[in-house]
């Protein structure tokens, strides 16, 4: 299936059904009072975030979604039938704006969530709603109003908790092929990816979490070159980045460390002009190809030294998966513990927040 994370699409919903001018005529009834029913409602457009949906591919072509019309209202106390509504399902993780202004409309994250894109013109009134003491044969009615019409532009942001973020052939795919179910597409070629690829690392049976691969960055990507800034918003979702530096050098003329730092420095000035929100996110270095390093703990130091590197980082063989065992048991923790303190946020912000009781801590020593 072809991968699409951008649609534009017109919605129009149906116009509500017009309220009818009557009056009941039955034999030996020569006066019957007004018994025009109201019109129906016009069909609604709804969004449903499904989680078994992971492109917009369908929208690509189908651009138009328009609900039918209600019914008219009838004599004789006859309502119109209201319209069928239409429910569009997206995948999870899609961010609805309008087209014209550029507001964003919805964020849909979580699986079975609803929204309204145009909602259906209410029925019009028949004039059984205006008869009163005083107007005992009214003809008033009133017509159905129009539904709302909206033109949207879809974008899908893939929901992972890590982002893995390189350079084209920094091993990436190699990587999420090693931890998780992922099985993208590897070669000796850049620009291998040419979509994002989502992988679930099992740590146990409890615990796990979702990486995402997206297409190497190259400098210039910022600015449109090569393929990664076309999914760079996939990113940010995530929690963490992990930053894989190859530091291997086929060349033995180039001093690899002085490559993958200029590397790495061009990597993190494209997340910067991309996006500041997305430069300040937590990022591990991941350096990779160690395998085909003479000294590999020299190779580290000296290249932290070279970036002035103060966070986490990590020596591994993507290939043949040394140190990514290490690796994904660090980010297990991290991300337990990011989840239990954004689980206590929200809790607060609910109301529904409890301290622990210090007298019941079973972890404490007697006394």
């Amino acid at each position: 299936m072809k991968f699409v994370d951008e649609a534009t699409i017109e919605v129009i919903a149906g116009k509500g059904g017009n309220g009818v001018s009557s009056f009941r005529r039955e034999k030996f009834i020569p006066k019957g009072g007004p018994d025009g029913g109201d019109g129906g409602r016009g069909g609604t457009i709804f969004a449903i975030a499904d989680r078994n949906i992971n492109t917009l591919v369908d929208f690509r072509y189908a651009r138009l979604h328009r609900a039918k019309n209600g019914e008219n209202g009838r004599g004789s106390d006859q309502y119109g039938a209201a319209a069928p509504d239409i429910t569009l399902r997206v995948p999870v993780g899609t961010t609805i704006f309008d087209a014209e202004t550029g507001e964003q409309l919805f964020d849909l994250d979580r699986h079975q969530e609803k929204v309204v894109l145009a909602a259906g013109g209410e029925g019009g009134l028949g004039n059984l709603h205006f008869k009163s003491s005083t107007n005992r044969a009214p003809r008033q009615w009133t017509p159905g109003k129009e539904g709302e019409q909206r033109k949207l532009r879809l974008e899908l942001k893939v929901l992972a908790d890590v982002g893995l973020l390189g350079l084209p052939n920094a091993g990436k795919s190699t990587l999420i092929s090693k931890i998780s179910n992922a099985r993208p597409k590897i070669a000796d070629y850049p620009f291998t990816t040419l979509h994002p690829n989502l992988g679930v690392v099992r740590t146990s049976e409890s615990r796990s979490f979702v990486v995402a691969d997206i297409p190497g960055l190259i400098e210039g990507a910022s600015e449109g070159a090569g393929l990664g800034h076309l999914f760079l918003r996939h990113l940010s979702r995530t929690r963490v980045l992990l930053h894989l530096v190859d530091v291997s050098s086929p060349d033995p003329e180039i001093d690899p460390v002085e490559q993958a730092a200029a590397d790495a420095r061009a990597i993190v000035e494209e997340l910067r002009r991309y996006d500041p929100a997305l430069y300040e996110k937590p990022r591990w270095l991941v350096l990779n190809k160690l395998d085909m390093v003479a000294d590999p703990e020299d190779v580290k130091q000296r290249l932290c030294k070279a970036l002035e590197w103060k966070g986490p980082v990590f020596s591994i063989s993507a290939l043949n998966g040394e140190g990514t065992q290490e690796l994904i048991w660090q980010l297990q923790d991290w991300l337990d513990a990011e989840r239990q303190k954004a689980q206590i946020e929200q809790d607060k912000a609910d109301g529904s927040y409890i301290a622990e009781d210090p007298r019941f801590d079973t972890t404490r020593g007697e006394g």
